[in-house]
Order: structure tokens, then C-alpha cells, then sequence
């Protein structure tokens, strides 16, 4: 186990193995000698992070160099801590590779993804019964997390208010494409077992969901106390205030890290493109036999896939969905590269103006 200097905020039995460290990041960090020590981040509030060491944790801000770069360490990334004795703070110096990034689209001109979490190895898309059992916003989801590269497990929470739990993971059969659907319930814990395969010592799982759909109860129940605060939802439409305001890793008692998220109202697709495949492979498996190659399943002659929905084979709203999620694709892309320029063209102004002050100089 690593020997540190640096001022724990707090003591913990775990070590970075426990953390989910691995011979890559023992690669990766190989570079960094002396002051340096490894750390994995478990929560971030406002301009400090709590990052997770060897039997501690420490609170470290980020360097100067990371915040001019615009790289800012998400939770569950694996970082590299300077030890500042001479102020008795700690500074985040690098971010090590991610194996995984678990992002979503946000607004605003640039196009740029917010990272939710990384290094993840399974998401837990967790909805509920009743009003937000929604089967277009599931495939939303499952777009964001088959392109973040974790694996997507689809959790139906509150199962004992439906009139028919059993059928409750017939309503996604349509959309999960082979995804394990498991009903639960977080409060009475009935079929949080069927979780445990999920939850393996030094994996690291992320809960994602809507506001009230029991996200903080089922932390609760996995902790075997209570962690997160919750609250009751709306009797009229199932939601719920944001009772979880930031991203947080808890390590469970089975030795598996968890990290909840704050409700998500608004879920961009960003620039997830790698997702739309594993999303629909039913339709991009209809789409092979469509007269033409660049058809888009609209209006065109011979289209396989529009065959499908006459035939009922098909449904009209996952198609339409489909086509909805692939325009916004599109857009975001096109949204990106716009921000790529423009952050070029202002590179290229402060060169610019970097040359010409130094060409006043020279004059002088």
C-alpha cells in the first residue's frame, strides 16, 4: 500500500484495488514520481473535488493547467493528486485514460457533452411504474449508455404499486433488444437480489433516471442504511423534486462502487452515434433490405423498414423515434464542429495578437 503526506478528510479500510484500480492506471501513473499519488474522484462540489486514496480521501482543487485545457476530472475518473505540505491542500494535476465516459448532450452553441461519470462498467437505467415507464425515453437512455461503453441494464423500480408486476418487463421488450429488465422494488427490497450479479467487488455501476423514480431509495437499500435523502413523488404525475443535487460514489457493502446521479429532466443525445446501433439493431437489420443504401425510411420506394411498420412487425413510434434520434444526431454534430471551429478561429486570434505584441516590441 502507498504511504501518503497528505491530510485525509477522512479514513476508510478500502485500497485503490478495492477502487477498481487496475495495471493500466498502474502504467499510466508509472511517470509520476515524488509528491505524486493516485487517487480515484468520488464527488465533486463546485471548485473541489473529494478524491478517494489508499485508506483516505483528501478535498484537492484542479491546477491551472487542467482549467485552461477546460479538463475537468468527473466522478469516478482516476486522477493524479500533487501534495501541496507547504499549504496543506492537494491539487489535481492529471486525469488518468478512461476506460469508459458516460456523457449527454447539453445545450448551447458549442455542442459540447457533458461527462456524467467514468470508468463505468454497467449503467442501471433505472425508471418506474407508472407515468415514467416510458418506452421512448428508455431508448434515449440506452443510445447514451451503449455509447459510453458500459453495459446497459434496464431497472423497473416501484413494481409492487403496478396492478400487474409480472407484466411490467413486457412493456420493453420492444426496445431492450436482449437488455436485462428487472422489476424491483427499493423500498420493500423485493428482487434487489436479482442486482448482485451486476454488483461484483471493484466494478463500478451508475444509476441515471429520472427525478422520483427511487434512484436515492435503492442506494439506501444496497448501503443497508440511509445515505441519500429522499422524498415522495407527485400523486398526479409520479415525479419527484431533485432530492440527490450532485454525483456521488458509494462503496457498497459487497465491495462494488456506485455512483448516483441527480435527476436527469432533459436528456441530450449529444454526439452518441456509436449508441443508435445497439439501440435499433431491429432496424438497422430491416434497413439492409431497402432498395437503397442511403434510404431514410420516410417516403422512398422499396423501403424494408417502412414495409415493417405496414406489416406490423414494426412499431411506427420506435421508427419514428428512431428517425428523431438520428436528426438530433446530426444537428449535434453539425453543432459540434461549428464549436470546434470557433474555438479554433479564437486560438488562432490570440496567436494573432500574441504576434503582433511581440512585433511591437521588436519596433520599440
Amino acid at each position: 500500500m502507498r504511504q501518503s503526506t497528505f491530510r485525509c478528510e477522512e479514513q476508510h479500510p478500502y485500497t485503490l484495488e478495492d477502487l477498481g484500480w487496475t495495471e493500466e492506471h498502474e502504467r499510466a501513473f508509472s511517470k509520476y514520481t515524488g509528491r505524486y499519488l493516485p487517487g480515484r474522484v468520488a464527488c465533486r462540489q463546485k471548485t473541489v473535488w473529494e478524491v478517494l486514496i489508499d485508506s483516505g480521501s483528501v478535498t484537492a482543487g484542479i491546477s491551472g493547467a487542467l482549467r485552461k485545457l477546460g479538463r475537468f476530472p468527473a466522478v469516478g475518473d482516476f486522477v493524479v493528486l500533487l501534495d501541496q505540505p507547504e499549504t496543506g491542500t492537494s491539487r489535481i494535476v492529471d486525469i488518468l485514460p478512461q476506460k469508459t465516459r458516460f456523457a449527454r448532450g447539453t445545450p448551447g452553441r458549442e455542442g459540447a457533452d457533458q461527462v456524467i461519470a467514468a470508468n463505468i462498467d454497467t449503467v442501471l437505467i433505472v425508471t418506474a411504474a407508472g407515468h415514467d415507464l416510458n418506452a421512448r425515453r428508455i431508448e434515449r437512455y440506452l443510445a447514451i449508455a451503449h455509447a459510453s461503453g458500459a453495459r446497459p441494464v434496464i431497472v423497473i423500480n416501484k413494481s409492487d404499486l403496478a396492478d400487474d408486476p409480472v407484466s411490467l418487463a413486457d412493456e420493453l421488450t420492444s426496445v431492450s433488444s436482449g437488455i436485462p429488465v428487472i422489476p424491483i422494488s427499493a423500498v420493500s427490497g423485493e428482487g434487489v437480489d436479482r442486482l448482485d450479479p451486476y454488483l461484483s467487488p471493484g466494478t463500478t455501476i451508475a444509476l441515471i433516471g429520472s427525478s422520483g423514480v427511487g434512484k436515492s431509495t435503492l442506494i439506501n437499500r444496497l448501503m443497508g442504511r440511509p445515505v441519500q435523502d429522499t422524498s415522495h413523488t407527485r400523486d398526479y404525475d409520479d415525479k419527484g423534486r431533485h432530492t440527490t443535487t450532485v454525483r456521488q460514489l458509494f462503496i457498497l457493502a459487497g465491495g462494488a462502487l456506485m455512483i448516483d446521479n441527480p435527476g436527469l429532466r432533459e436528456v441530450g443525445i449529444g454526439t452518441a452515434s456509436a449508441g443508435i446501433a445497439d439501440t435499433f439493431p431491429d432496424i438497422l437489420e430491416l434497413a439492409e433490405g431497402c432498395r437503397f443504401s442511403d434510404c431514410r425510411h420516410e417516403l422512398e420506394p422499396g423501403c424494408a423498414v417502412q414495409a415493417a411498420v405496414a406489416a406490423g412487425t414494426l412499431s411506427a413510434a420506435r421508427l419514428e423515434n428512431f428517425q428523431r434520434l438520428v436528426q438530433e444526431l446530426a444537428f449535434e454534430r453539425d453543432k459540434a464542429e461549428i464549436g470546434l471551429v470557433q474555438l479554433e478561429k479564437k486560438r488562432w486570434k490570440a496567436i494573432g495578437k500574441m504576434q503582433r505584441d511581440i512585433g511591437k516590441t521588436k519596433g520599440r
